[in-house]
């Protein structure tokens, strides 16, 4: 039974980030709407991390299973693919590459406020 309430409350979160979607009109997906509320929920404390966690949990686990459709999707359309496949590469090396070098700047802005804030190793 806690399974069932833990995926209620992911879905219904999920659902409304879908409203959300219907209703905003930016080229935002619903599952990002999704994520924004979840995340605005656990931090206002209107969902605890302890309501959601075994369930979150499992989802995370079976997710490689859940892009095998997309895989075969590409297999099917591979002819399509095939003469763009070079561009492909340099756009997803580059992308990879601008989101580490984005991602390590953040991380060491935030360190670095935490530090000034009075945190020993700028990690809580």
């Amino acid at each position: 039974m806690k399974y069932l309430r833990q995926f209620g409350i992911i879905l219904l979160i999920t659902f409304l980030g879908e409203v959300l979607n219907r209703f905003i009109p930016l080229p935002i997906p619903a599952s990002i709407y999704g994520l924004v509320l979840l995340f605005l929920c656990l931090c206002c404390k209107v969902v605890r991390v302890e309501d959601i966690r075994e369930t979150a949990n499992l989802l995370i686990e079976i997710m490689q299973p859940m892009f095998i459709p997309a895989a075969v999707g590409l297999m099917v359309s591979w002819d399509v693919i095939r003469p763009h496949l070079a561009a492909y590469i340099v756009i997803t090396v580059l992308s990879t590459f601008l989101v580490f070098l984005v991602s390590g700047h953040v991380t060491q802005a935030v360190q670095q406020l935490k530090r000034k804030e009075g945190g020993k190793d700028g990690i809580s």
